[in-house]
């Protein structure tokens, strides 16, 4: 098998954690080639750092992360219920308590790391955003060359239908939408797991007791940063009990593309000034008749994601970790 050349670009946070931990478990599928960090779920400062602390506790000090942006394009323009932190908490791995990095951060950015490496790579790159585009726009607006050179995006971001921090909009879109709107008509390759997919994925007590029970450095450290979604101050959603696990999707699909499905649709991003700021307008039944520009999925097999992260979660043996 062929393994998946991707950079990841994150803001850790609780799930992009996850998604990063499933990443560096399966090197036999995907061939990480560094990580990028953007401000999201909480500052670029802390987000650089707990990217370095998820790769120190995966064993994987030797893993390239960049720091990204430190802001967006523009201001958000509509108002919100909740910010990053009141989801991830204020150092953005929840009651987890990682050590301060000591593995260093690599000189240069996040967007001159992405541009460099892929005019120099020997065959096309996978860029794997989990967070808001920001770093990734700015790389497709300074230099465009890029593009010839990405196979594909594979992004967690939007909705078929109903958003999460507004009626309208994904957080990730709605937090970044110029930024969206940049990616989706840059004419690369889109494949777009959003909300419709990630809902499905929800933690629940006693699967985080399968976890637990490995008791290893690493499964103490996802329990005790997902444990935080049951928090009794948690923002919940209707018709979710748990915590989301959207970040890990993408990773998953990289894995084993068939737990997915989808179509190939039209979608736009709307940058207005509105309460539809951010909001991922998709084309399912091709009503405008359009040229389809992203590959939106829509259904999940849960069991088998289930299935798939617990397992490569379960591939982590005594890395140091003090909870």
């Amino acid at each position: 098998m062929t393994k998946t050349q991707i950079i990841m670009d994150c803001d850790p946070g609780l799930d992009d954690a996850v998604a990063l931990l499933l990443a560096l478990a399966s090197p036999e599928d995907i061939d990480l080639l560094g990580v990028t960090t953007v401000v999201g779920n909480c500052s670029a400062d802390l987000t650089q750092e707990n990217a370095r602390r998820i790769c120190e506790l995966a064993g994987r000090t030797d893993m390239k992360v960049f720091r990204g942006c430190s802001r967006t394009f523009f201001s958000r323009v509509a108002p919100s219920t909740y910010v990053g932190t009141d989801i991830h908490g204020e150092t953005g791995l929840g009651g987890c308590k990682l050590p301060p990095p000591t593995m260093p951060l690599q000189p240069g950015d996040a967007v001159s790391y992405i541009i460099k490496t892929l005019l120099e790579a020997p065959k096309k790159i996978t860029l794997v955003p989990t967070g808001s585009l920001t770093n990734i726009a700015c790389a497709l607006i300074m230099e465009p060359r890029i593009k010839e050179k990405i196979e594909k995006i594979v992004l967690m971001g939007g909705s078929i239908g109903l958003g999460n921090i507004s009626p309208a909009a994904e957080y990730n879109f709605y937090y970044e939408a110029q930024a969206a709107y940049i990616v989706f008509t840059s004419g690369v390759p889109i494949v777009m797991i959003g909300l419709d997919v990630t809902r499905q994925t929800q933690t629940s007590e006693e699967w985080l007791q399968t976890i637990e029970s490995m008791n290893t450095p690493v499964s103490q450290a996802v329990v005790d940063m997902l444990s935080h979604y049951y928090r009794p101050n948690a923002f919940l959603e209707p018709g979710v009990t748990g915590g989301v696990l959207h970040d890990p999707n993408v990773i998953a699909y990289l894995i084993n593309p068939d737990l997915y499905k989808g179509r190939h649709v039209y979608v736009e991003i709307d940058v207005s000034p509105t309460i539809m700021a951010g909001r991922s307008t998709v084309d399912w039944y091709g009503k405008l008749n359009l040229e389809p520009n992203v590959y939106v999925m829509n259904e999940v097999n849960v069991q088998g994601f289930f299935d798939l992260l617990t397992e490569r979660l379960g591939r982590y043996g005594s890395q140091q970790y003090s909870s």
